[in-house]
């Protein structure tokens, strides 16, 4: 039974992978001309000295947040039937990168930007945010992919969720295809394809929270 607290909450969590997606696509176009979106990643563009940082880091935690709340408060309820593995989807969703990773955004402050004279991989990861950053983030897409998977089992076992179970799978299996372009993809092409991961990512969670909201009884 889908009531009307979980319908919110899908909407909400829809709202913020709109929001989440929307702001790092405007916010290229305030970074100069030095800044590259097939080059530069997202990161960057929360780094200390970027501009408009601060405007990200909030839009991202709100996002992230939303995103948790959405993860517990619909979907574990709305895929309960399906058992245990509900739970476990939901909190594993809850974690990944596009939750409690964005959450965390005002503490993953890269050291510099790599668009900014000066700036290389070693600086960016110098500081306590870059550190942060660097064990959140990929932690972070692991926990996607297990959410993805662990959410397919979960409707497989529900009633009316088992056509999604086979597409939901095949977003963990998306996503770790990704996940492996973006870290082997030249240096010209980092940010064209952490952009992709961002937004298959995203979608992915939105196409879930409409599910959700516009499911009858």
């Amino acid at each position: 039974m889908i009531d009307d607290r979980v319908r919110l909450w899908a909407w909400a969590g829809f709202g913020a992978q709109a929001l989440f997606v929307v702001s790092w696509l405007v916010a290229a176009a305030w970074q100069g001309g030095r800044y590259h979106a097939m080059e530069h990643t997202i990161s960057d563009m929360l780094a200390v000295g970027a501009p408009g940082a601060m405007v990200l880091i909030v839009v991202f935690t709100l996002c992230g947040l939303a995103t948790i709340l959405f993860a517990w408060l619909s979907v574990r309820p709305a895929l309960r039937p399906g058992g245990r593995t509900a739970t476990v989807g939901a909190v594993l969703l809850a974690l990944s990168i596009l939750g409690v990773g964005d959450l965390l955004a005002a503490a993953e402050r890269q050291g510099c930007r790599l668009a900014d004279p000066g700036c290389t991989g070693p600086d960016q990861r110098a500081n306590l945010g870059g550190k942060i950053d660097t064990m959140i983030t990929p932690t972070g897409i692991l926990l996607f992919v297990a959410a993805a998977l662990v959410l397919a089992a979960a409707m497989r076992r529900a009633p009316g969720w088992q056509r999604w179970a086979w597409p939901a799978r095949g977003v963990g299996i998306g996503f770790a295809v990704l996940l492996f372009a973006f870290v082997n993809a030249p240096a010209g092409l980092t940010g064209l394809f952490e952009r992709l991961l961002a937004a298959f990512g995203a979608a992915a969670v939105a196409a879930l929270a409409v599910g959700i909201a516009r499911r009858r009884g």
